[in-house]
């Protein structure tokens, strides 16, 4: 379905560490006929979810932060109604914070940036539910934990992800991307099918919205070159402790409304044995979806609007675990 001249997809197959399958299909950028391939960075959308967790455990292992710490200690400007929220709570979707998205006046004039995202809800003195109480998925929990980072670690958060995991794992073509600084590497662009359309006119690049600025939701930029270097650091403790790999993997919360049978980590959803993780945004869609105890991971990468990967990743892996 990616192959041709249409926008197009990454997807890489590891087996015992190793890539057996790595490969692209279709094009990158249309505009510029550049095809996919392994190294080709698609926008991760909540994929980075992942990273953003994986930044804030490093901090926890520092000594720099602790998981349970209220998250106004980091943020003072939260409003009363948020006093009780932990950083453990915006990891694992229980804090009750209000959808930024929910906030934004339309048309939103430019691109939102995650202090944005603080701003609106400083000016929210109400909650979804008491904190710790329920699920519900937040991107604006993540936002915020980006800003935690900053303040914590005394350095931007791309800055930091770029000392911390991007540079010690030899990912060099992964960025948290800020418009104005360095350029995604072989990057993707996003596009939409426009139905009923002549086949020459029928993708359009939608490749930013007014919410692509915001890093620690979905800001991230990857390849799966780069991401099965990434498998293999939460394979061992060359990045996080075995105690931190545990705390990103144990079943924190039980998912609802998301159609499916899940409990949340801190950036991961676990079903059955599998770790997984999908993201979708303007222009992309994208899944990682490991088996650990089988030693296999399917990251299926996307730069279209459709189809959506999380069943064609399972049904691959599912070649793989027949054998």
């Amino acid at each position: 379905r990616y192959e041709g001249e249409a926008p197009g997809a990454s997807l890489l197959v590891l087996e015992d560490g190793a890539a057996v399958v790595a490969r692209g299909y279709g094009r990158a950028d249309l505009a510029r006929d550049v095809e996919a391939g392994p190294a080709t960075a698609y926008r991760l959308a909540s994929v980075s979810k992942q990273f953003t967790a994986a930044a804030i455990l490093l901090l926890a292992q520092d000594g720099k932060l602790g998981i349970d710490d209220p998250a106004r200690k980091w943020l003072p400007s939260l409003p009363d109604a948020a006093a009780a929220i932990t950083l453990r709570q915006l990891l694992t979707h229980t804090s009750g914070l209000v959808d930024y998205e929910d906030l934004m006046q339309e048309p939103y004039d430019g691109q939102i940036r995650d202090a944005g995202v603080l701003a609106l809800l400083e000016k929210e003195n109400r909650l979804y539910f008491a904190p710790g109480s329920a699920y519900r998925y937040s991107n604006s929990g993540y936002a915020l934990l980006a800003l935690v980072v900053e303040r914590a670690s005394g350095m931007a958060y791309p800055d930091f992800l770029r000392s911390r995991i991007f540079q010690p794992l030899g990912m060099h073509g992964s960025l948290a991307y800020v418009a104005g600084g360095p350029e995604v590497p072989h990057r993707a662009f996003g596009h939409s099918e426009i139905s009923g359309a002549a086949p020459v006119e029928r993708w359009q690049r939608t490749d930013q919205s007014s919410t692509s600025a915001v890093l620690g939701d979905g800001g991230i930029y990857s390849s799966i070159d780069d991401l099965a270097r990434w498998d293999a650091a939460l394979c061992d403790d060359r990045l996080l402790s075995d105690a931190s790999r545990a705390l990103a993997f144990a079943p924190h919360a039980k998912v609802v409304g998301e159609g499916y049978d899940a409990h949340y980590g801190f950036g991961w959803r676990i079903t059955g044995d599998t770790l997984w993780h999908s993201g979708e945004t303007i222009g992309f869609r994208n899944v990682i979806v490991r088996w650990p105890a089988q030693r296999l991971t399917v990251v299926l990468l996307s730069n279209r609007n459709d189809p959506e990967p999380y069943r064609t990743a399972l049904a691959i892996g599912e070649l793989f675990l027949r054998d």
